[in-house]
């Protein structure tokens, strides 16, 4: 299989579903808002998005099935490849008119994710990554910051807004993040601020209560980046563990903060 051809392929599909996701926002009315639980939004233009790349992504490898968001298509326990789908990662920014959202878009062979592509709609940034074939920005290579120390670091994070059981922990890393680092920032989006450690802006990126759709293309950018990625006990389950670490050389002390507070 050539996962670089494929990966390509799929970062045309998103650049042209981009353009309908970014017209829809100029027409989007909040009273088009659904909930599928607390605080966890959608509308039309994630539905409709979905549709459009579960069409696209079935043209470029039709043995593939789905782990989609809304949920448009699924996989069979025969299939061995697998398409992880966010159609619009940061839906509530878009809704509020907020220019931080993105598509994202994995192909995960077994367990393994083997080609990921973000899709930072505003900026009209295309993030991709093969197995192995290094990470880029617009056809261009990227790494990840050459920083090494928390001192030197800008870092991203997520708030919970449906489980707060943790909110108290998290609170006390974000405390002493905020006084060792250059600053915490808070996009709205895990594709978009996984992508930017990528390339870079960020030196590090850490949140929990996170899905797959959410993580699976961006992290795997990040490691063809140079960077290093974790779950909060530094293991490998992040995919669907719900909780990453990701980060360029301050990874160890940024892990460190994280599981002194984290329990």
């Amino acid at each position: 299989m050539n996962l670089q051809h494929i990966t390509e392929q799929v970062a045309l599909l998103t650049r042209k579903t981009a353009l309908f996701v970014k017209e829809a926002a100029s027409e989007f009315s909040r009273d088009s808002i659904e909930y599928k639980g607390l605080n966890d939004l959608v509308s039309y233009v994630d539905k409709e998005t979905e549709i459009r790349l579960v069409e696209g992504l079935r043209q470029i490898l039709p043995e593939a099935g789905f782990i989609a968001e809304e949920g448009t298509a699924e996989r069979t326990e025969d299939q061995e490849y697998a398409w992880i789908v966010d159609p619009v990662d940061g839906t509530t920014n878009y809704m509020h008119g907020l220019p931080v959202f993105a598509i994202s878009i994995a192909l995960m062979h077994h367990d393994k994710i083997v080609s990921g592509v973000v899709m930072e709609i505003n900026r009209e940034e295309c993030f991709t990554a093969w197995l192995g074939g290094g990470a880029y920005l617009d056809g261009k290579p990227i790494k990840v910051s050459s920083a090494n120390h928390l001192k030197d670091s800008l870092l991203a994070t997520g708030f919970p807004y449906y489980d707060f059981k943790q909110t108290d922990q998290y609170l006390a890393i974000l405390k002493e993040l905020m006084q060792k680092s250059h600053g915490l920032r808070r996009m709205g989006s895990a594709a978009v601020d996984l992508a930017y450690t990528a390339c870079g802006r960020f030196e590090g990126f850490f949140e929990y209560n996170l899905k797959p759709w959410d993580v699976a293309a961006g992290t795997l950018i990040v490691r063809e980046a140079g960077g290093i990625v974790s779950d909060f006990k530094g293991g490998d389950d992040f995919i669907f563990g719900r909780e990453l670490i990701a980060a360029c050389g301050a990874f160890h002390e940024l892990k460190e903060v994280i599981q002194k507070h984290w329990k």
